[in-house]
């Protein structure tokens, strides 16, 4: 009879570790544009250097399916660091720069509205929107707000 009490104490603990650890991983779905099968090498590591457990882009649909921990990381720090490689994401738009260091196959057309300032040149952003750059003052074209200057 303790063996069986102690089996079935056993199979809850496993059962409810199970089902904690799935509650903490979150599978999203993010646009990433690109060309090759180089760019989708590329786009993947960035994303598991970035705490994704698992990546994987689509060439054709130019999405990316990421799961990863929400404890240990985002959304967000995932397309940082695929947009410091050098590809520009649904949020964020890759530096001239990282994009300029691409292989020549994987120069895709960049993301429509994104405005490519060289990074030498004083650069002024939205605070709300980060994919809205300009090289000069001015006016959010989404909200309206002031562009502040970058550091």
């Amino acid at each position: 009879m303790k063996t069986v009490s102690l089996f079935a104490g056993v199979l809850f603990s496993i059962f409810s570790f199970n089902t904690t650890s799935a509650q903490l991983a979150k599978t999203e779905t993010i646009k990433v544009w690109g060309n090759c099968g180089m760019c989708k090498t590329t786009i993947e590591k960035a994303a598991k250097k970035a705490g994704a457990s698992k990546a994987s882009w689509n060439e054709d649909s130019k999405e990316l399916k990421v799961t990863y921990a929400v404890n240990k990381t985002s959304a967000a720090k995932i397309q940082e660091a695929i947009a410091q490689s050098g590809y520009d994401t649904q949020d964020f738009t890759a530096d001239i720069k990282a994009y300029d260091n691409l292989h020549a196959c994987c120069k895709y057309d960049r993301k429509e509205g994104s405005i490519v300032v060289p990074a030498t040149a004083a650069t002024y952003s939205c605070p709300m929107h980060a994919d809205v750059v300009s090289d000069k003052p001015g006016k959010c074209s989404k909200c309206g707000m002031d562009l502040t200057k970058k550091q």
